[in-house]
């Protein structure tokens, strides 16, 4: 039962986290052998400002 953690920047529209969340689908089903069914994909989306690179804000 594979469990897929993305962590992104919020500003996505929800059609682009659905076609996201498909072909990520896909892709683990495709490489692992995993029913699709037994995919979880859990997205959480940060807000601008909120996270860090290099010791500077983003």
């Amino acid at each position: 039962m594979p469990f897929v953690h993305i962590e992104l920047v919020e500003g996505r529209t929800e059609e682009q986290l659905t076609k996201m969340v498909e072909e990520v689908t896909e892709a683990v089903s495709r490489t692992a052998g995993a029913p699709k069914e037994n995919i979880h994909v859990i997205i959480n989306e940060m807000q601008k400002g909120k996270y860090a690179q290099g010791g500077k804000w983003k």
